[in-house]
């Protein structure tokens, strides 16, 4: 570095032994203060890392020192020397040397702190984002916004090395029915019309592939008007955007796969499993009991329906008589009362009547269930389930929907209770072959399953002569521990299956023409067939710096209520901005 610098000749992290001797310039924050009387100690953080800097009482710097309030940004110069051996830090680079001060520049105070920069004390979401850029400033979330940087830079290089070209598409665009709500931007000049910020670039990246270009990533902004929650920003994230034409599901998988892998096997020091296994949405639902199944575990739930049809347990076999199924989960040393009883609780808790269960010890199966069914049936349960005496086993007696959703949760908690769930591997799956529709529980109705835009298996011929209800999809979602990371699809890229599709889901030709024109129009011109998927960068960097929300590696994040509370967005804006939007606000409106 150049040795004039006006602010620094060295960064914090980089003097030691070799400079002792030598007159050098550092710039920073002051991190901490300690006074020991003749002696003033001061630890000078920037973005690097930290010295000790240190003036006696007898120089004209001690007082100024001594004065300056935490987190004022100062500029220093005097003499490496080194420490003596007592006073060696090893936690730090610059732990052996301290710079002795003979000159100090104070480029900005600091006001009293609404928080401590030098704590890790968890200060609340308000206290926090409200003063995000204080926030920052402190080690674990600035490390986390590092490791956010790194992770992107190593992903787009990556995509870079495949081949993949990456192109920025529009913020500015039109509303669609995507799954959530829009964000919309009123339009001056075209008054009374709205354009909609994108939920995902979904037909842009399409429309791509329709120009001819063949593979395409962009790290692309989101925004979708969505309720937070612990793996869900409110607002606006981002994600992997990728896209290929000419390709089948595998292709994308074999693109995808190492990028994914790589970039966790570089930046954890955890275990990750490199097999990426496949599981069709039907076997997902039955052993795992959802559609994001962590694998660290190997509980497995299975059927029991065709076990209580017509046993002496008869709110089973009343129950299935009406069309419930019924799910059993293994329980393993679970076998005690205390344990059945909480489970039964917990069930409640969910909204269910309860939990049954079957208590296997002493080579005997106890419970109402096990009475009823018998000691030769609950023990072929006992072995079809590999139990032992010691374990228990659950069950979950609902509709299909709402019996598998009880048995995938009883998995977790379970697994959480036994503390079985393995925290140092990353272990990544595909689900595949999701439904392309499902029937809606109120209506009655047949819509979208997941993305509208996805190839039914089987093409035309499949939604002309299926029940729509068996009609799979070329549709995937990239799992890892239990959370989604990404879904895809190799996209419908033929008008008349498109116009099929939205007819079977409720909606005719007239829909498509004017919700998706762009797209639409496109594919009359000669669309290859392609395909793609987005993985949440949000999500990625979260498991990776092993946080438990998406706010602590988002730079500046909004409240759980969408608010921006260091710019205080969302704001009122001014009578003469509305009259220009030809924008009229009613007051007093309740929410």
């Amino acid at each position: 570095m150049n040795k004039t610098h006006t602010y620094r000749t060295h960064n914090c992290n980089e003097i030691n032994k070799s400079l002792v001797g030598k007159q050098v310039k550092l710039s920073g924050w002051v991190h901490r203060k300690r006074d020991h009387g003749q002696l003033i100690f001061v630890d000078l953080r920037d973005h690097f890392g930290i010295s000790q800097i240190v003036s006696d009482s007898q120089s004209n710097i001690f007082e100024t020192l001594n004065k300056i309030s935490l987190e004022s940004v100062i500029s220093v110069y005097g003499q490496v020397v080194e420490r003596s051996q007592e006073t060696i830090n090893a936690n730090i680079p610059t732990g052996e040397v301290e710079l002795e001060v003979n000159n100090i520049s104070i480029l900005s105070k600091s006001a009293n702190l609404p928080l401590q920069v030098n704590s890790e004390e968890d200060y609340g979401e308000e206290i926090r984002l409200k003063y995000r850029y204080l926030d920052l400033r402190r080690t674990r979330p600035h490390n986390n916004i590092i490791l956010r940087s790194k992770i992107i830079q190593e992903i787009r290089s990556s995509m870079l090395e495949q081949g993949f070209m990456e192109f920025q598409t529009p913020i500015l665009t039109a509303s669609s029915p995507e799954g959530a709500r829009d964000f919309l931007v009123p339009s001056r000049i075209n008054k009374g019309k709205f354009y909609a910020l994108p939920q995902a670039p979904q037909q842009f990246k399409q429309l791509i592939m329709v120009s001819g270009f063949d593979k395409y990533f962009q790290i692309a902004p989101c925004f979708r008007d969505e309720d937070s929650r612990a793996d869900r920003s409110p607002g606006e994230f981002y994600q992997l955007d990728v896209e290929m034409s000419f390709v089948e599901q595998e292709d994308v998988f074999d693109a995808v796969q190492p990028v994914i892998y790589n970039v966790f096997k570089k930046f954890t020091k955890k275990e990750v499993v490199k097999d990426f296994v496949k599981i069709t949405f039907k076997d997902a639902m039955l052993k795992y009991g959802t559609d994001k199944p962590d694998l660290r575990y190997d509980l497995l739930i299975q059927d029991l329906t065709d076990v209580f049809k017509g046993s002496n347990f008869k709110i089973f076999a009343n129950n299935i008589e009406k069309g419930s199924i019924v799910r059993g989960i293994p329980g393993i040393d679970c076998g005690s009362r205390a344990f059945a009883d909480k489970m039964n609780g917990w069930a409640q808790s969910q909204g269910a009547p309860g939990m049954g269960y079957i208590i296997f010890s002493d080579n005997e199966a106890k419970g109402p269930i096990a009475n009823a069914l018998g000691f030769e049936k609950a023990n072929v349960l006992k072995k079809r389930f590999n139990l032992n005496d010691g374990d228990a086993l659950f069950f979950s007696c609902s509709t299909e929907k709402e019996a598998a959703d009880l048995a995938g949760k009883a998995r977790i908690k379970i697994a959480n209770e036994k503390n079985i769930i393995n925290e140092n591997q990353f272990k990544f799956c595909w689900i595949v072959d999701y439904p392309m529709f499902e029937k809606n529980d109120i209506s009655g109705g047949i819509e979208f399953s997941h993305n509208p835009f996805s190839m039914p298996q089987g093409g035309l011929k499949s939604l002309n002569e299926k029940n729509p209800l068996d009609i799979l999809a070329y549709q995937y979602d990239l799992v890892c521990n239990g959370i989604e990371l990404s879904s895809g699809a190799i996209r419908n890229h033929v008008p008349e299956i498109m116009y099929k599709a939205f007819e079977i889901a409720g909606y005719g030709q007239h829909v498509v023409d004017n919700k998706f024109p762009g797209m639409i129009n496109a594919f009359r011109f000669g669309a290859p067939p392609h395909g793609g998927i987005a993985p949440g960068i949000d999500r990625i960097v979260m498991l990776l710096a092993d946080e438990p929300n998406l706010r602590e590696i988002v730079l500046f994040p909004m409240t759980g209520k969408a608010e921006d509370l260091m710019m205080g967005a969302p704001s009122n804006v001014s009578e003469n901005q509305l009259k220009e939007l030809g924008i009229n606000i009613k007051k007093n409106i309740k929410s």
